[in-house]
């Protein structure tokens, strides 16, 4: 097999910050087209990469037999639209996160990978992250004992990204702090516990500090600046409680929030131990010892988790190997997510087939 020739759907920040450098990078493949539906992102890129052909319609890029694989980095709302018009045309997908918008719509991706038998994996860009994996592999050697309860923390001060625009619109987004930052920590516990099955869901979420959007008070906007003439209708936090065949899980999220801490971290509660891992930084393991309290920060290799994915996804192409990134996997944290918003929108606690 020669080079993977693959084509690019978004040129936006995920687009030029991690998967072209790393398709770049990779000696195994070959850019064919930069698509963006505003055309100077389509241009600047071959401009800056030197190498395929800017275009505007994604169909131009399907319609290639040429064409292998192609990663889809546009909003939540065209994820499911375009992967599975990708897997209709015989192409391999790698789409970010978050899946979909919704469980329904994850579910019609899964149905069309299923048919077609081609490959479609989502950016969970966690299960290649190298310390994670440690931690993986020390719960599944029963290092923690029993792992019976899992702690998420993903809360901020005021760090709402783009007031009014696509990450704070429901209907491009799908959902705002949950689906956003949220469904990374969620398949992090998923994928280090084993994809356990979630049996029943409770949740509240809370639109509440950005919807005054122009009292909105913040001392940065990584998105892009507020368009306070558009839509504010996302939960700016979250809280859950999720029950599964592995651990209980309890959720606690913000974009924003009226306390000055950011804390991002999960901790897994173990019967022999346990880890607090700060995201995308170290983790520390809890254990007692000799009659001893031991605390350790674990020492290990580390490569870009990007490179890692990327990487991973060129060779299943190869191979046919299946990822843990692969739809079939990833679809359990849609299910999850969509039962937390189903639960807050009830007042109800839902239970899960």
């Amino acid at each position: 097999m020669g080079k993977i020739k693959v084509g690019i759907i978004g040129c936006g920040t995920i687009a030029n910050s991690a998967h072209i450098p790393n398709y770049m990078a990779n000696k195994d493949v070959e850019i064919k087209y930069f698509c963006d539906i505003i055309p100077e992102r389509a241009e600047d890129a071959v401009k800056k990469y030197g190498c395929g052909k800017a275009v505007t319609d994604y169909h131009e890029v399907l319609a290639d037999d040429e064409v292998d694989a192609i990663s889809v980095c546009t909003p939540n709302n065209m994820h499911s639209i375009i992967a599975i018009d990708a897997l209709n045309a015989n192409k391999h997908v790698l789409c970010e996160k978050p899946a979909a918008r919704t469980y329904d719509e994850a579910l019609k991706m899964k149905e069309a990978q299923n048919r077609t038998g081609k490959i479609l994996n989502i950016g969970v860009v966690n299960r290649f992250n190298d310390g994670v994996n440690v931690i993986k592999r020390m719960i599944d050697s029963g290092e923690l004992g029993e792992v019976f309860h899992v702690y998420v923390s993903f809360r901020s001060h005021r760090s709402i990204p783009g007031l009014g625009g696509a990450f704070t619109t429901k209907a491009i987004a799908g959902g705002g702090a949950l689906i956003d930052w949220g469904v990374h920590f969620l398949d992090i516990v998923m994928y280090c516990c084993g994809d356990p099955k979630p049996r029943t869901v409770t949740g509240e979420t809370f639109c509440k500090l950005g919807k005054d959007m122009p009292n909105y008070v913040y001392t940065n906007m990584w998105a892009g600046p507020p368009d306070y003439s558009g839509t504010y209708d996302v939960e700016d936090s979250v809280t859950a409680l999720i029950r599964s065949d592995g651990p209980v899980i309890t959720v606690n999220g913000a974009w924003a929030q009226n306390i000055f801490e950011d804390e991002m971290f999960i901790d897994f509660m173990g019967t022999k131990g346990g880890i607090r891992l700060y995201y995308g930084r170290e983790f520390k393991f809890y254990t007692a010892k000799n009659g001893a309290l031991m605390e350790t920060t674990p020492v290990y290799r580390t490569r870009d988790h990007f490179a890692n994915e990327i990487d991973a996804f060129v060779r299943c192409i190869k191979t046919g190997e299946k990822l843990p990134s692969h739809i079939d996997t990833v679809i359990i944290t849609a299910k999850i997510m969509q039962a937390i918003y189903d639960s807050a929108e009830q007042h109800r606690e839902i239970v899960l087939d």
